[in-house]
């Protein structure tokens, strides 16, 4: 009985997921694919190697100067140093670089990018400190509790369905096992019943006979 009730349950919920259809997304808020003219940033702007006049790597983009009316000015390129150690942050006017498209691949020159104008130019300031790995951390911390709780949320609103119509089915499975069962309840019951009284009167002690009678004696 227990299997079935729970094969009942597993076999609604895996019908309520396979009929269940996502709601439409609002138009004009998601982007679905990206076109042949864009571009992301990550994959040909961030980390890309900015090369001087001379042909050779002077630095590469780290990350982008953007406004507050979301347009990009400005990069700030980490050059010198060695393995990231010592290196100096600058930033770079958009309109200094020099982008061309390279056999597929995005190549960013800075014209201007001598040595004594790299060891000239003054190192960016940013107007905020930069988040510390303990703030990241904490920020990643609610973010998956955020995405963890949505998730189980949508779930479990999902198979609510499925498992009020699966409680349904196991009660009237249930409710029709037991009534098939009782009559041979009660065969069973009055058969033992009656095996009891026979084992009873069988443990009856038997009565003990009779002793024979004395005669009288005889008168002289």
């Amino acid at each position: 009985m227990q299997k079935f009730i729970l094969g009942t349950a597993a076999l609604a919920l895996f019908a309520t997921a396979a009929v269940a259809e996502p709601a439409a997304p609002a138009a004009g808020v998601f982007i679905k694919s990206q076109t042949a003219e864009e571009y992301l940033a990550k994959d040909h702007l961030i980390g890309v190697k900015v090369k001087g006049p001379d042909g050779k790597i002077v630095g590469d983009i780290e990350d982008l100067i953007v406004t507050d009316g979301n347009t990009v000015v400005g990069i700030v390129m980490g050059t010198g140093g060695f393995l990231g150690m010592a290196e100096k942050k600058i930033g770079v006017q958009l309109s200094a670089l020099k982008f061309e498209d390279a056999a597929g691949a995005l190549s960013v020159s800075l014209p201007e990018a001598t040595k004594e104008a790299l060891d000239a130019a003054p190192a960016y300031e940013r107007a905020q400190p930069k988040k510390s790995l303990w703030d990241r951390a904490k920020e990643k911390a609610v973010e998956l509790k955020d995405k963890t709780s949505a998730t189980t949320t949508d779930a479990v609103e999902k198979a609510k369905p499925a498992l009020e119509d699966a409680k349904k089915k196991a009660a009237e499975a249930y409710e029709a096992a037991k009534q098939a069962a009782t009559p041979a309840y009660e065969k069973a019951k009055e058969a033992v019943g009656g095996a009891v009284d026979a084992a009873k009167e069988a443990a009856q002690p038997a009565p003990a006979p009779e002793a024979p009678a004395t005669p009288a004696p005889a008168t002289p």
